[in-house]
Formats: structure tokens, C-alpha cells, sequence
């Protein structure tokens, strides 16, 4: 089983990725671009097809079950918002990629500042991005919001639905 946590920035997909890894004993694919920025903040539009080479050698790595604690509609909006473009590979990874669920997080969560931030005031436009992608892809999704025992309760509700099915 695949799973992956989308959405904009400090909306909870690394929080809860990590939990739904422990909760249901699922190898966790951590976000591969923190990795790399952490190296280099400073990146430019060629540093994304190398995030996101990065980003499907790690899951290549776990095979067909993990938790992804973020995936490739991510780095197409980045991508696209960010430098106003799309690389063929991000755009082929994007429309090729698979996972059974996705749970997209809503921003209706406070703003955690991080050196690797870059959008505190858009976050509810980049959802609306992010939702019109999920709904246009037609993937397999759930919107995640309120606090953190909330989205939890949500995701054990889909999980079960998943696991049972």
C-alpha cells in the first residue's frame, strides 16, 4: 500500500506522515527536497528535476508499500508557481506516479516558520491549486483538516476503509 500526505507548506503532511508510518508499521519516505535544500538553500529551476530524480530513487528504494510524506503534485505546483514552468520529467513523474490514497492537508493550521519556507500568506491559494490537481488527475483523495487528533480520526476512518478493502 501506498499512501502520500500533499499540500502546501507547514500544512502537517510531515507530522502526520511520520504518525501513520509508526501507527500502522509502514515504511516512512521522507521528503527528499528538504534533504537537499538543507545542503543549499539556494536553488534555481534545474535543482527541481533533481529533486525530484531524488524523490522517486527513494521510493523505488521501499517498493510498493510506504507512506510518502510528500509527492509529485508538489513539486509540479512548486515548480509552476515558483518559476512559472514545468520540466518533461517532473510532468511525466507527476502524471506516471501511483499511490492508493492521498490525504491532501488543509492550511487551516497556524504557520510554522522554517528556513525552507517560502509562502506563509498563500497557503489557501496553493490548496486550491493542489485540490483542482487531486480532482483533474482523478486521485483516490481525502482532505485533512482541523487539528491534529481530527485529521488523525480521519485517517484511521480511511485506512480502515483501505485495509478492509
Amino acid at each position: 500500500m501506498r499512501i502520500a500526505f500533499t499540500g502546501p507548506e507547514s500544512c502537517g503532511k510531515s507530522t502526520l506522515a511520520t504518525w501513520m508510518s509508526q501507527a500502522y508499521q509502514l515504511p516512512l519516505c521522507e521528503e527528499y527536497a528538504r534533504k537537499y535544500l538543507e545542503l543549499d538553500p539556494n536553488y534555481d529551476f534545474s535543482d527541481l528535476d533533481k529533486i525530484c530524480e531524488g524523490q522517486i530513487a527513494a521510493w523505488t528504494k521501499l517498493g510498493n508499500t510506504f507512506v510518502a510524506d510528500t509527492e509529485m503534485t508538489v513539486i509540479k505546483i512548486w515548480s509552476e508557481f515558483r518559476f512559472h514552468r514545468l520540466s518533461n520529467l517532473i510532468l511525466k513523474e507527476y502524471s506516471n506516479q501511483c499511490f492508493d490514497h492521498y490525504f491532501l492537508c488543509a492550511p487551516d493550521i497556524p504557520w510554522q516558520q522554517d528556513p525552507l519556507r517560502e509562502n506563509p500568506d498563500n497557503r489557501d491559494e496553493l490548496f486550491e491549486l493542489y485540490l483542482a490537481e487531486l480532482n483533474q488527475m482523478k486521485r483516490p483523495f481525502t482532505v485533512l483538516s482541523g487539528n491534529f487528533s481530527q485529521r488523525q480520526k480521519v485517517c484511521q476512518m480511511v485506512m480502515s476503509g483501505l485495509l478492509n478493502s
